[in-house]
């Protein structure tokens, strides 16, 4: 496995937290106020926008400046006892190269997971009004400030600390200075070039639909066996519809996580009509794996804002195929891209709307039988005897093949 990094930070971002016991740790009923503290004063730093933002939302969570944040808020006795209750990241196989890394969790996402998923205390916070609340405001705050012209100072930031200089020629505008807020930016269109489909002939081919960290599962039973652990999940819930649970439970799954460095547009993984577009109210809990995989916490899937898309296949006019995009935590809004709407004619490949600030997802989901997906995204997203050390994502590219209709 690939050792965790562990830049040089500047503690000083760092907020300070909350009341505390005489032993210097939060009692369990503080843990709501110390999250809506510490994640409002992690959003407000956000504001100077000239400050990179791995300064404070993008500190990596296994950093020395992290943990000494983390050691404010939770009671916990020791890093080791920290580190070994909370995972600080994920592993990634590369699906070009084949290399399997480690990804550090932003600060933000941390705070998110631990501050409102564990333990009895949070579990009920999460369930609340209160914590709906927070979040809302907090993701409205994010979108309010990368919607202000000041919000340009963040784009070159932004840009160094994620190491995206040499990915801007692929921008149908290249140059940074352009764009009019950092939300403009965080949504920044692709040249048709630089994603084209693969098996452009193929008219069976399934593409991923985003820049992502994809899973694949062949079934929903091996979604939920392998990946989705939370309470809660049922296909009826995710597409708010009991008939449409039906088409779809025990079909094939992809799940496309967009992080918040990676290219925020989605596409379409058929060609086909639109059928209909339904827009789902929820909340904005982080989509990270960890609240994925966790057992017991509540399935966020099916509690957060999404925008059922249900398209019929050029290649079987008779299925359907669902195309779900997903908020998630400090994501500003979910938007189409002009002329996308029911009715419409979509081709493989082509660009359907924009996330803007914050992580994402896109659930594709197909009828049972109608796709076979890669093996090899399957073998990665699954566990099997051979190799125990899988089970984990695989970062592919919008246009890239990942399986096959059946017709």
């Amino acid at each position: 496995m690939a050792s965790q990094p562990n830049d040089t930070l500047d503690g000083s971002m760092l907020p300070s937290t909350t009341p505390t016991t005489t032993a210097g740790k939060p009692l369990p009923e503080d843990h709501f106020s110390a999250a809506a503290t510490t994640l409002d004063s992690l959003t407000t730093q956000a504001g100077d926008h000239a400050t990179p933002p791995k300064a404070h939302l993008h500190i990596p969570g296994h950093h020395d400046t992290a943990h000494s944040l983390f050691r404010s808020v939770f009671p916990y006795d020791s890093l080791a006892n920290l580190e070994a209750e909370w995972h600080l990241g994920n592993y990634v196989i590369d699906r070009g190269t084949g290399e399997k890394s480690f990804e550090p969790m932003s600060v933000y996402v941390r705070l998110g997971m631990h501050l409102l998923y564990y333990g009895s205390v949070q579990a009920k916070a999460l369930q609340s009004h209160q914590t709906q609340a927070l979040l809302k405001a907090q993701s409205e705050k994010m979108g309010a400030q990368y919607d202000s012209p000041e919000s340009v100072a963040h784009i070159q930031p932004f840009i160094e600390s994620f190491e995206l200089q040499g990915k801007l020629g692929e921008m149908v505008e290249p140059d940074p200075t352009k764009y009019p807020t950092f939300n403009a930016f965080f949504a920044r269109e692709i040249k048709s070039s630089a994603r084209p489909i693969a098996e452009p002939e193929n008219a069976l081919a399934i593409s991923s639909p985003a820049d992502c960290r994809l899973t694949a599962f062949p079934t929903t039973d091996a979604a939920t066996r392998y990946w989705i652990k939370g309470f809660g999940f049922t296909m009826a819930r995710l597409l708010d519809s009991d008939s449409l649970a039906t088409t779809f439970t025990r079909g094939s799954m992809v799940i496309a996580r967009l992080a918040p460095q990676d290219y925020h547009r989605w596409h379409a993984p058929i060609s086909g009509r639109v059928e209909s577009i339904t827009e789902i109210p929820g909340t904005y809990y982080t989509v990270n794996p960890q609240a994925i995989n966790e057992a017991g916490t509540l399935d966020v899937f099916c509690e957060n804002r999404r925008s059922v898309m249900l398209v019929r296949p050029t290649s079987n006019p008779n299925s359907l195929v669902a195309i779900i995009a997903v908020g998630a935590m400090l994501v500003g809004s979910i938007k189409y891209n002009p002329g996308i709407a029911p009715g419409a004619e979509i081709q493989r490949g082509q660009c359907l709307g924009a996330f803007y600030y914050g992580g994402s997802t896109v659930i594709t989901l197909f009828p049972p039988g109608a796709a076979v997906l890669d093996e090899d995204l399957v073998a990665n997203s699954t566990v099997d005897e051979a190799d125990t050390a899988k089970n984990c994502e695989t970062y592919v590219k919008v246009g890239w093949r990942v399986g096959q209709a059946v017709v």
